[in-house]
């Protein structure tokens, strides 16, 4: 059965998004934005303060790294040379899970267990060292309040984590309690902060003019310099780092897809933006457009952003990796015309993507210039959507310069690789200078 070709144009239409809304799309952000600064209330994004601005580069010293934003968790002992210089002395990591050797994420596991393990892992970074001072910074990415740089109290576990004795605890004092209890009461935790605000300090420390840190991965996240901020408890300079939890914008106009796949999801009506822009998303959209073209409206396909990477970079002849794809997702092998048209669809998905972070960038650029000149200055992006995705970056790139014009010359996007463990060191050591 080959596809209807309208049927295809008109589900090809619904993931395309041409400059007029796209610019319609960054000045809601940009309204939500200025919403939110006045009263967080009003905005549908959390702007959650980090207590910590931007570095000045020339941090110096040895620190420690706790990166804690998943299953797996790496502890590294870096040393900053100033001038946006350092080296990764050590570092070690293990999952949080291993099945049938031990669990540190179910319901049955407790706090002091799972802090223990990390600070075994800890230890094994310096070495079983308990004389020299070593100060620590932790990038925490799950859902925390926070009145100061050091005690992110944790909300609720996200991520299928749900060990006892956590929620609601700061996350710091755990780790605190797990040290003594070892003997490494010289480890001194400093610092937390999230997964972009750690993006956005460790690519500030190497590039200067870096105003904006984003996650662009199987999640999707953003954070910037917002320079009205002022607050004792900050560290830094230039105001402080706002933390959006963008995933929750809400005022877009979602597809018919997008609104559907949301009706059916964990947490139907929340992080929206998220699920129209993230690589965890994308191969579901694409799986309901599939089934809709083969006469399956409703049933959904198994198809992930690695598969649409695949598909998108297939030159084999007659597009034979990406028809060996469709056949073990869908269960039927598709006519060439066909996976053509898999592709272009896939595609257009992965552009309204880009376009859509591109968006929200354009956004808090706007935003930071206020009524004055568009200064030079770098976006930081990690992630595995923003670095692999074909066709990701360049339409990132394409859409800021349908929105900045003549200003478009004026910012750029950077790839920081991994900031999450190096951000966390740079914060110790802002804290440390003090």
């Amino acid at each position: 059965m080959a596809f209807n070709e309208e049927q295809f144009k008109e589900i090809m239409a619904e993931f395309t998004i041409d400059t007029e809304r796209l610019q319609g799309i960054a000045a809601s952000f940009r309204q939500d934005l200025q919403l939110g600064l006045r009263d967080v209330s009003l905005s549908s994004m959390r702007m959650l303060k980090s207590y910590v601005g931007l570095p000045s580069g020339n941090e110096k010293g040895e620190y420690l790294a706790l990166d804690f934003g998943g299953t797996n968790v790496r502890v590294s002992k870096i040393r900053l040379d100033g001038g946006g210089k350092y080296e990764i002395l050590k570092r070690v990591g293990r999952p949080l899970i291993v099945p049938g050797e031990y669990d540190y994420i179910c319901k049955d596991a407790t706090a002091e267990q799972m802090f223990g393990f990390i600070a075994e892992l800890i230890d094994e970074a310096i070495d079983g060292d308990h004389d020299t001072k070593y100060y620590l910074g932790h990038t925490f990415s799950f859902p925390s309040t926070q009145d100061n740089i050091y005690n992110a109290r944790l909300i609720i576990w996200t991520k299928e984590f749900a060990t006892q004795g956590v929620e609601g605890k700061v996350a710091n004092d755990l780790l605190v309690e797990a040290l003594k209890r070892r003997g490494a009461e010289n480890v001194v935790p400093v610092a937390v902060l999230n997964d972009t605000v750690a993006v956005l300090l460790s690519a500030a420390y190497k590039t200067p003019d870096t105003f904006i840190g984003s996650i662009y991965a199987t999640g999707h996240n953003t954070c910037y310099l917002e320079p009205s901020i002022h607050d004792a408890n900050c560290f830094g300079s230039g105001g402080m780092i706002l933390n959006l939890e963008c995933g929750n914008f809400m005022k877009l106009m979602p597809n018919r897809f997008d609104r559907e796949y949301d009706e059916g999801s964990e947490k139907p009506g929340e992080q929206r933006f998220e699920k129209m822009v993230s690589g965890r998303y994308m191969g579901e959209l694409l799986g309901m457009a599939i089934a809709e073209l083969l006469g399956e409206k409703g049933k959904r396909y198994a198809l992930t952003s690695v598969d649409m990477s695949m598909m998108i970079l297939d030159d084999t002849e007659n597009l034979q990796r990406a028809t060996d794809i469709l056949m073990a997702k869908v269960g039927r092998e598709l006519e060439l015309d066909d996976v053509k048209k898999v592709i272009k669809l896939a595609s257009a998905i992965v552009v309204r993507s880009a376009r859509l972070a591109a968006a929200s960038f354009v956004a808090i650029v706007w935003q930071r210039a206020g009524h004055g000149k568009i200064v030079r200055q770098h976006v930081a992006v990690d992630g595995s959507v923003y670095e692999k995705m074909p066709l990701a970056k360049e339409n990132i790139v394409k859409a800021m310069a349908e929105l900045l014009g003549d200003d478009a010359a004026q910012v750029d996007t950077i790839l920081d690789n991994g900031g999450s463990g190096l951000g966390a060191a740079i914060a110790a050591a802002m804290v440390k200078a003090d």
